[in-house]
């Protein structure tokens, strides 16, 4: 396939190797039907691990295998292993070493006879390009704009989401093995492992895309992996309004306060779309204003010119080496920001992002799990509690009450669908009670003939909200008025 080097150290001819290669490999002799090879180079040899570029994504049809197919592809694999330089073909231009790969399989496939459609064997294809260069049976999934969940239970049983609903894949791995090998190049592109020793870790693919793997022994039935998909195209407040996520009014509701630089807490449960909101939310920040951003995997997709992304690191093999979440926001202060957004807040950090909140970052942002914005403000005081703060119950809450601004709720309704149900702001104290007020609401009417929810997005009637002052310094009242004016005739 590739030019390689003798034993004497000369480069012997490529057709040479790959005819001695397929000849060990095969029962057969191979000589009359190899192509010329493209590539002659001397490229000293690396270990097989160094293969762990994302191929091309395939979006053929997925179907079901049966043994008899990942028999034929256990033989065919293993012959391609035995032929191939693997050492020259990690050199190389993904799309290249795939052609590269679909020339030796065919060969592979001619010599052994195996009896094969043309689809069989274009799917036979695409499946070893996968496994050799990509996430094997992930690719095709990967493929699809369309799904948002991937969530694989073992080697036999892969569900995914789509449309917001939950459902069985016909995608199979040949065994645990081989899906713990796949999780295993997934996390090492960001520096992680998952083995016995470790067998929970959280990264993210090169697009952002996150990633969780439980490995056995805490997984019974094989290794789990669980991708939350980010699409290619990056989501904008327009498209979440076409999606019925949030109304024009409060589209625009949003644009002033992520311009006047409130400070945001978005709140949510799980998969109920707060990455994707705060993605979107970042795109009305300045594009002189120096942001740092702090996340266990990253994930956020800043457009802006003048941003510094940090990440948490796990212990070593030691129990040694850990950054957590808290130690990067304690260390955001020192590094001149003028926004720190948290990616998500799960602890004890959440008392340093507020002290951020309340020393002069405004315009900072974070996400929290909580299922309403009052919810979200009880949680905020249990984690600051989490940290061994002894600190009064109406202190904690002062400090609250000093540093958020405005909550943002999302949901993930019954149906699948996710909708920004509250736009709240934070208003004051009286006595030891947080008092808030809601700007918008989403109201649900009931549903459709297909089982889809139905409502719309009301105002509360708050003709002048407690930022209006800030709005004006920043030259936004005039726009916040129409804003307010247009979510009130809409009611």
């Amino acid at each position: 396939m590739f030019g390689k080097r003798g034993n004497t150290g000369e480069i012997r001819p490529v057709q040479e190797f790959r005819a001695m290669a397929l000849e060990t490999a095969l029962p057969v002799q191979a000589t009359a039907i190899l192509e010329p090879a493209r590539f002659s180079k001397d490229i000293p040899d690396v270990k097989r691990s160094a293969i762990i570029e994302q191929a091309p994504k395939a979006a053929a049809p997925v179907r079901e295998k049966n043994e008899s197919y990942y028999d034929t592809k256990s033989q065919v694999f293993s012959a391609l292993i035995d032929t191939i330089d693997l050492s020259q073909l990690s050199k190389l231009d993904p799309d290249v070493a795939r052609e590269e790969i679909r020339d030796i399989v065919n060969d592979i496939i001619a010599i052994k006879n195996f009896a094969m459609s043309i689809a069989e064997q274009e799917e036979l294809l695409d499946d070893i390009c996968n496994d050799v260069l990509g996430y094997g049976p992930l690719e095709p999934l990967l493929a699809r704009d369309d799904i948002a969940d991937i969530m694989v239970n073992g080697a036999r049983k892969t569900y995914i989401e789509v449309l917001g609903k939950v459902q069985e894949s016909s995608v199979r791995f040949r065994d645990n093995q081989q899906l713990l090998n796949i999780c295993q190049r997934i996390v090492s592109q960001v520096g992680r492992r998952v083995d016995e020793s470790s067998p929970i870790c959280d990264a993210r693919l090169p697009d952002g895309s996150r990633v969780n793997v439980i490995a056995p022994p805490l997984a019974l039935d094989g290794p789990v992996l669980t991708i939350r998909k980010f699409k290619k195209d990056k989501l904008t407040l327009d498209q979440l309004v076409r999606f019925g996520a949030i109304s024009p009014p409060g589209a625009e509701l949003l644009q002033i306060i992520g311009r006047v630089r409130c400070n945001i807490v978005i709140s949510g449960g799980t998969g109920s779309g707060k990455t994707t909101l705060l993605n979107c939310l970042t795109n009305y920040i300045d594009r002189d204003e120096r942001i740092i951003t702090c996340e266990d995997s990253a994930e956020l997709q800043l457009q802006q010119p003048h941003v510094v992304r940090l990440e948490t690191r796990p212990a070593n093999l030691e129990g040694e080496g850990e950054i957590t979440m808290r130690d990067l926001v304690k260390n955001c202060l020192r590094m001149r920001p003028e926004r720190i957004i948290v990616g998500e807040v799960r602890g004890p950090e959440v008392f340093d992002l507020l002290s951020a909140m309340n020393t002069g970052h405004d315009g900072s942002m974070g996400t929290l799990h909580a299922n309403s914005p009052r919810e979200c403000l009880n949680r905020m005081e249990s984690m600051i509690a989490m940290g061994g703060f002894s600190l009064p119950q109406r202190t904690v809450r002062e400090i609250i009450v000093g540093s958020v601004d405005i909550i943002i709720q999302a949901a993930r309704l019954r149906d699948g669908s996710r909708r920004i149900t509250h736009v709240t702001e934070v208003v004051g104290m009286e006595g030891d009670v947080i008092i808030t007020q809601d700007l918008m609401v989403y109201d649900i009417d009931g549903e459709d003939a297909n089982g889809r929810l139905t409502g719309r997005h009301v105002s509360t009637g708050i003709s002048r909200p407690k930022f209006w002052d800030r709005a004006r310094y920043y030259n936004e009242e005039q726009r916040l008025a129409q804003a307010i004016d247009a979510m009130e005739i809409q009611s």
